[in-house]
This record gives C-alpha cells, structure tokens and sequence, in this order.
C-alpha cells in the first residue's frame, strides 16, 4: 500500500536528522548570550535558514544519489523516495530548488543584521548543498562529505550565528564550533560505515571506502574526543565551571564508541545514527545551557 503523499515527503526531509542544524545555532546564541549580544530574531532567521540548507541538501541527496547509482535495493537503511519510486526525480529537483530559493529569501532577511558578507556564506552554503552529491565533483563521492559536514554544520553555522547576532567575529567560538562540526560529521561516519559496501559499489569514495572502517572507527572517538575536550578550553578560559555540563555525556561517548564495532548489524547501525544525532542535540543543550548559566 503507498503511503500518503505527506508521509512521503515528510520522510524525504529525514526530520530526525534536522537537530544536526539546529544545534550549532543553538551553541552560537548561547555564545552571543554570554557576550550581552543574544537577539531573538536574529537566531530565528539563522535557525531557519540552517534548517532550510539542511533539508534542500536532504532533498538533493534523495534524487542525485538514485541518479549516481549510491541508492539501490541492496542499500540498508531509511526508504529514499526517488528510489523507492514514491517520488519522481523531476518533482524532487522542483522541491530542491524551491527550498533552496526558500533558504535564499531568508538569508536576505539576515543582511540587516549581519551585513553584506552573509551573501557570501549563504551562496556556499547553498552551492555545496547542492555539490554534496550533483554536479561534476560531488563533494559526497570524493571523501569530502566529513569536511563539508565539519565546516558548515560547525566552524561556519556557530561562528556566524554568534556574529550575526553580537556584531563581530570572535575566536572564543572556535572551540565549541570545533566540537559541533566533529559531533556533525560523526552522524555521516555512522551513515557511510553502514552503506561502506553499496557505496564503493556505486563509485562513492566516503573516506569509509577509502580508509576502511578502522578508520572510521578512529575518526568517531576523536571527534567525540574533541567534543569532550572543548568545554575544558572554555573553564581554562574564565568561563564559569557551568560550561562543563557537557562532560556528564562522557559515559555515552563512550557507549557509543563501543557501539561501532565490527560484527555490528545493519539494524544496530541505524539506531546508533539516531542516537549520535540525539547525542549532539544533548551536547549543544547542555552547553548552551552552561554558557548562559
């Protein structure tokens, strides 16, 4: 039985992985908080417009990796809707495109807050959402997914929610952004460690593909390593011993890296996607909530 049309394209936006935007808008207005230059509307449109880049790059994904050939039958995993044959790839490209305009018109809406050099961070937001995976060098398929995810999910979302909303750049968000882009880019080393086989199939070089999954392995403790360690930087910095509230998630980080191991079935695999997504919605509230504390 098909699904009604809502659920489908409910599921192509993969809501559960949305918190991967929110939270570093969340880290950056705890920052501009803690600085006396928080503003509410300001961190409204950084949301939206996270949330927005987020979804369109969801979307494309949807239809360029049926294209390339990364989404077949043998893939395990959340039902894609190009591939599933629920969408078709002209309507997923049309809706990509108008949520893509949609994040556009609400990045003009932060010119009046960040100024004019936002129109630079919103066109390459937009461009490598859609060069993840389309285009002639898909960033997905030459390994640079985790550098696309570090940067724009980390450095650049809570560097520039900060500026926008305090008026001025600030190397004090360097850490924490530092530990949000790696807490990000784990979501997509669990995604790649449990599509390693179809992904190689079909010429997508993840750095799962390249280095194997040790690496991967190695790659997720550091992150969650760093992540762990920022909070450190800040109390050394002057910042109040709230701001090591994170460190309570230390027995988890630890959890999970045991979780990725060899032998791990496909099923085990996809709830530790969710639950590294939970992890960083956990970190950034608990450190949001240090910082403003």
């Amino acid at each position: 039985m098909r699904p009604p049309a809502w659920r489908v394209w409910l599921g192509a936006i993969r809501p559960r992985t949305l918190p991967t935007s929110a939270a570093p808008v969340l880290v950056g207005s705890a920052l501009a908080w803690h600085a006396g230059g928080f503003n509410g509307p300001a961190a409204a449109l950084c949301l939206a417009f996270a949330l927005l880049i987020q979804i369109g790059t969801n979307l494309a994904n949807d239809v360029y990796d049926f294209v390339r050939g990364a989404d077949t039958p043998a893939r395990v995993g959340p039902l894609r809707a190009v591939a599933a044959g629920l969408i078709s790839p002209r309507a997923m490209r049309t809706a990509t495109v108008i949520v893509f305009v949609l994040a556009a018109t609400v990045g003009l809406g932060l010119l009046a807050h960040g100024g004019a050099w936002l129109i630079a961070v919103g066109i390459a937001s937009i461009l490598c959402g859609i060069g993840y995976t389309a285009g002639p060098f898909p960033l997905g398929y030459l390994g640079l997914g985790d550098l696309f995810v570090f940067l724009f999910f980390g450095l650049v979302a809570v560097t520039t929610t900060f500026a926008v909303e305090a008026g001025r750049l600030s190397l004090a968000t360097l850490p924490a952004a530092a530990a949000v882009g790696c807490l990000a880019a784990n979501v997509l080393v669990v995604n790649n460690y449990r599509d390693v086989n179809t992904d190689a199939a079909a010429g997508k070089r993840t750095l799962v593909v390249r280095f194997g999954r040790p690496f991967a392995r190695a790659q997720y403790a550091v992150s969650l390593i760093v992540a762990m360690a920022a909070p450190l930087v800040y109390l050394c910095a002057g910042y109040p011993a709230w701001c090591l509230l994170p460190l309570a998630l230390a027995p988890l980080a630890w959890l999970h890296c045991r979780r990725l191991r060899p032998g791990r079935t496909p099923a085990e695999l996809i709830a530790l996607l969710g639950d590294t997504v939970k992890f960083l919605a956990l970190y950034a509230a608990l450190f949001a909530l240090g910082v403003v504390l």
